[in-house]
């Protein structure tokens, strides 16, 4: 496939999931797909919304065996970038293999595990690699324990990337445990959001947009728009049969986004973050 150049760029869709079912999947996992999401699908998609480039994230039941995102990435050299998800004893010669392909960030996915203590001395050669790489380190996890999870981090000086809106409840408002805190974290410098995975948020699909509407104003107020960015997430795991690239676009126009907050959301914030 050509190599696509950030010159060509018209809009950058942050989190996306490629992957087949006949992969090894990983022990702990709590899904498993039943169907494929092969890159040339996910480029469709891409092509036929207006997108030129996008962001490869590991899903959780592939583990850290990241292969197939890699092959991903060689396949489209320039228009994907890729976040993983390793051992906490991977090599500085494998993270730099990755980075020649693209890869700009390390996903910890926590969702339904126990919280892990960051602080502690099992994490710090991880931890001090990833800021040798210039990397990201991307959280997904419930809003309640992301204020904890970024402070256990902040001695490292990583850039920090928090997934689908911090993962709150819709149904619990801006004052849940966890989210004003959240919004005092843009204040600190070197934390991102991902408005993404509006379908996530636990109510109905009424809920869920009113809270994001309300959310992404937030957000912009205590971050800025520069440290916001837009993804699909695609193929909308656990959520196939309802969710569509189509219809996660329709949510993202019922936020009412000035143009300037649809320019940061849509290319510059991930343009900047990403390295193109």
């Amino acid at each position: 496939m050509p190599d696509v150049q950030a010159s060509n760029l018209t809009a950058i869709d942050s989190h996306a999931h490629v992957f087949s079912r006949g992969l090894n999947l990983a022990s702990g996992r709590r899904y498993a797909p039943s169907y494929d999401a092969p890159l040339g699908d996910y480029l469709g998609q891409l092509q036929a919304h207006g997108f030129s480039h996008g962001v490869l994230v590991q899903p959780s039941f592939l583990g850290t065996d990241n292969h197939y995102l890699l092959s991903a990435l060689q396949a489209a050299p320039g228009q994907l970038r890729g976040v993983v998800m390793v051992d906490r004893d991977v090599t500085r010669e494998t993270l730099a293999d990755m980075a020649r392909l693209g890869v700009r960030g390390v996903r910890l996915n926590l969702m339904g595990q126990a919280l892990p203590d960051l602080a502690c001395a099992q994490w710090r050669a991880l931890l001090e690699r990833i800021g040798e790489q210039g990397w990201h380190l991307e959280l997904h996890r419930q809003v309640a324990d992301i204020p904890a999870l970024v402070r256990a981090l902040q001695p490292y000086g990583l850039d920090i990337v928090i997934d689908h809106f911090g993962r709150p409840d819709a149904r619990a408002g801006l004052g849940q445990p966890g989210f004003a805190e959240l919004l005092t974290l843009g204040g600190k410098g070197k934390v991102w959001v991902k408005v993404s995975g509006i379908y996530r948020l636990e109510g109905t699909p009424e809920q869920n947009l009113a809270f994001a509407r309300q959310a992404l104003g937030a957000l912009e107020a205590h971050y800025g728009a520069e440290r916001l960015m837009w993804g699909s997430d695609w193929p909308h795991t656990q959520h196939e049969s309802s969710v569509s690239f189509a219809r996660v676009l329709e949510q993202f126009e019922g936020l009412g986004c000035t143009a300037e907050l649809r320019r940061a959301l849509m290319v510059d914030t991930a343009r900047a973050l990403f390295g193109w």
